[in-house]
């Protein structure tokens, strides 16, 4: 069991505006509670395979290819190593849980 409140929670700057992660690890398995700040842009392409599940406000997924997704409270998004490069953002912010 987790109780993420008492997980630290560290500062992941983006492009623009931060990602605040509240992380434990399991194994190979690391699992994440993510909150991303209004205005959040990543400031880069990730190749690794991820599952993400928003729980608040709203994420928008964009992929190399140039197809976007947008996460809503309970809606998940699930990609594979190596398979679909892929870069977030949100104007509203977002809370998503992450397993990778």
């Amino acid at each position: 069991m987790t109780n993420w409140s008492e997980v630290e929670r560290t500062e992941h700057k983006g492009e623009q505006g931060s990602a605040f992660w509240r992380t434990r690890q399991f194994g190979d398995i690391r699992v994440r509670m993510v909150e991303y700040s209004p205005g959040y842009v990543a400031d880069h392409w990730c190749n690794k395979g991820h599952i993400l599940l928003c729980i608040e406000g709203e994420l928008h997924t964009e992929l190399a290819d140039g197809r976007k997704f947008i996460l809503t409270p309970g809606i998940s998004y699930q990609v594979a190593d190596d398979t679909n490069p892929h870069m977030s953002y949100t104007t509203t912010g977002a809370k998503i849980f992450i397993v990778d």
